[in-house]
């Protein structure tokens, strides 16, 4: 089944699909992967080969206590890196479940999502626990999207194993000695199935066989077996619980990720392999609103109500969706614009170019400087002020040279990166946003990238001369295989189409992230860096993700679907953070109602088109941000009024028509730091004329 899924896939596709090699580094040896259906000589790499011992070995900040297995890499920005690092295991959430680890064993639930007018939220209560007498836990394998936690008594010896899945609603532990499991509900046969009744609802346990016993609370386990837990699902239809029993009695021992890249969309596929069948015998698995374009999995076995919104039950081996494909772009065309136009467009250029301010010297507001100035010189280019578009050039690859010295750290303290050994990262010397914390890389990195594939795109020497550097940064965020070095994908969630942005992920509520945009922006960067160095191999994989984190940015953040009834009353056009465990209009920075939207949408680089497509969606979304009505010039006097404007430009060429009239006057402080007037108005003048 597993090969005729893959194979109508790559057929849809249009082309072979790509595995890469997603182990952590202690599970094997890094490699490029294969693509299905042909040699695996296809395949070279899916990034360059860098080399961290080039840049200072640093820590810039001490790595938190971490629950973790020697000779795995840190996982950092991952759904569960809460349930490794800090002081205590905190809860996690592998949709449609939440875990957490309890005094003596774990518990777990099906969350009850409440909706308010500011949140919707899916917080971890434990409905069902068990207890086999731990003392500590520890993370002994994880992948594409499962994680084994070993149970460890006093003085370190397992007794068990737990395995987390994300996309599936079954919970399994397999006994390591024998024991007794107490658990926190009592369980009976009625039926044919052993079912109790937690927190409001009905949980499933599969695999039990005599070993219930203490009326039911207790489960009497001789090493080696295994049980699991799943909660019935909302208007399951007659004989669905039973098919789902069935599903959940093949344990899922590890998960595999595929992907395809073709002209109009991206596939995405994970294959749950499941160790008493290498053939893929089917689990049980949910699929999310923006897998709907799926294929592989049997559905229509109930629903559940989640903070992503109504999620399908299915049981399948392979679960395989498409997105709809995003075009990498790193240039502005202005060359079909009127004279009158492009004399406008020139002047501001001009302005903007003798007005720049010094850049920072922190990797976040530093690399935005680097990409505001590389859109300014496109512009210059392509208008023929070679007296403004030289200079710029030359002191943009100047500067792009500054940062990529591999010995910079040992020459100076900011405006450069070391490698910290421990957490396996390329960190900045001046870290922002808690940078050194592992936090946010994909958005720091992506406006380096973004810069150097812009500048470089022309330039070989230049592209050889950032290589050790640049690729390191792209290894960082975006490794293809898993090695010694850095993780696999550190920041991106295939399951779940989207990165985090948490490097420690220190909350009750999961990992987070806020700006999708800006996760968008950076797959973009990397696509163009790939492009500009000549690695197909990477570009390709930069493609994929670049179309999977926007189709999740618009399902999730700015398009999602308001009449779900899931998320019935809450009050809002869009959703600013989404975390594990719950979905915020709210951000980590400011109240205003513009910000809420603004981080959505910045830095509008060229590839920003994708969050098109429902004009009146982006009106609906633009009228919450903004100060009053839209035709009014006062009420883009706002923060991110710039990169609202350009939002706005989306809906349609009078939006935009309309927009460029209020750019024109906007307040120079209403301009983002990573922006400029002359960028501001060559959008709004391209997206009118078109």
């Amino acid at each position: 089944m597993v090969a005729a899924v893959l194979a109508s896939v790559a057929l849809a596709a249009g082309c072979g699909l790509f595995e890469p090699d997603t182990s952590p580094g202690a599970t094997g040896p890094p490699g490029a992967g294969v693509a299905v259906g042909h040699p695996a000589a296809d395949l070279t790499g899916t990034v360059p080969d860098v080399d961290p011992s080039i840049l200072p070995q640093e820590s810039l900040a001490p790595m938190p206590a971490a629950r973790l297995a020697d000779g795995l890499v840190p996982p950092t920005n991952r759904w569960f890196s809460g349930l490794v690092f800090g002081a205590e295991p905190l809860p996690v959430f592998p949709v449609p479940l939440a875990f957490g680890a309890t005094d003596g064993g774990f518990a777990f639930g099906l969350p009850d999502v409440q909706v308010t007018e500011q949140s919707i939220l899916g917080p971890f209560v434990p409905q069902v626990g068990v207890d086999v007498g731990a003392s500590s836990v520890v993370v002994t394998a994880y992948d594409t999207a499962s994680v084994t936690l070993d149970l460890l008594d006093g003085a370190g010896s397992v007794l068990g194993a737990v395995t987390l899945v994300e996309g599936s609603p079954v919970l399994r532990y397999t006994a390591a000695t024998d024991q007794t499991a107490e658990l926190t509900v009592a369980f009976a046969e009625t039926g044919g199935l052993v079912s109790a009744e937690a927190g409001g609802r009905e949980f499933v346990l599969v695999g039990s066989g005599d070993a219930l016993s203490g009326g039911g609370r207790s489960l009497d386990l001789a090493e080696g077996d295994s049980v699991a837990w799943f909660p019935v699902p909302d208007d399951a239809p007659d004989g669905a619980v039973a098919t789902l029993a069935e599903a959940a009695a093949h344990p899922v021992t590890g998960t595999t990720l595929a992907y395809g890249v073709a002209d109009d969309a991206v596939t995405t596929a994970i294959t749950y392999e499941t160790g008493d069948d290498p053939s893929g015998a089917a689990t049980v698995v949910v699929r999310l609103p923006h897998q709907r374009e799926s294929e592989g999995a049997t559905c229509g076995l109930g629903t559940y109500a989640t903070v992503r919104g109504t999620v399908d039950v299915c049981t399948a081996s392979t679960l395989a969706w498409t997105s709809p494909a995003v075009e990498p772009a790193g240039t502005l065309d202005v060359t079909a614009l009127g004279e009158d136009e492009k004399t406008e467009l020139a002047e501001q250029v001009r302005a903007d170019a003798s007005a720049l301010e010094p850049r920072p010297s922190d990797t976040y507001f530093g690399g935005k400087a680097l990409a505001r100035d590389a859109n300014l010189l496109a512009l210059a280019e392509q208008l023929g002020l070679d007296d403004v578009a030289a200079p710029l050039r030359d002191d943009l690859a100047a500067a792009l040279r500054e940062w990529a010295e591999p010995s910079g750290c040992a020459e100076r303290d900011a405006r450069c990166f070391v490698d910290d050994p421990e957490v396996r990262s390329v960190v900045g010397r001046t870290p922002s946003f808690g940078s050194d914390e592992l936090n946010d890389h994909h958005f720091h990195y992506g406006y380096f990238l973004y810069a150097a594939g812009v500048v470089a795109a022309d330039d070989p020497a230049l592209a050889a001369d950032l290589a050790p550097v640049l690729d390191l940064l792209a290894a960082d965020v975006a490794s293809g295989a898993g090695g010694e070095d850095f993780p696999a994908l550190r920041v991106f969630d295939a399951y779940a189409g989207h990165s985090w942005a948490s490097g420690y992920a220190p909350f009750a509520d999961g990992n987070n992230q806020e700006s999708a945009s800006e996760a968008v922006s950076a797959w973009n960067g990397l696509a163009l860096w790939a492009r500009a160095s000549g690695d197909a191999t990477l570009e390709a994989q930069a493609r994929w993700l670049l179309s999977a984190e926007a189709a999740s940015a618009r399902a999730y953040w700015t398009d999602f679907d308001r009449e779900d009834p899931a998320i019935e009353g809450f009050g809002h056009t869009v959703t600013s953070l989404v975390w594990g465990g719950k979905r915020d209009w709210a951000t980590w920075f400011s109240a205003e109602p513009s910000a809420m939207l603004g981080i959505l949408v910045l830095p509008m680089q060229p590839v920003a088109g994708y969050l098109a497509g429902d004009p009146e969606r982006i009106r609906a979304n633009l009228d919450e941000a903004l100060a009053g009505p839209r035709e009014d010039p006062a009420s883009w006097d706002v923060m991110f009024g710039d990169q609202l404007l350009m939002y706005a430009a989306l809906a349609g060429p009078d939006d935009a028509a309309a927009a460029l009239k209020f750019a024109r006057s906007l307040p120079a402080e209403r301009i983002d730091d990573g922006n400029t007037r002359s960028y501001l108005l060559a959008w709004l003048l391209v997206h009118a004329a078109a």
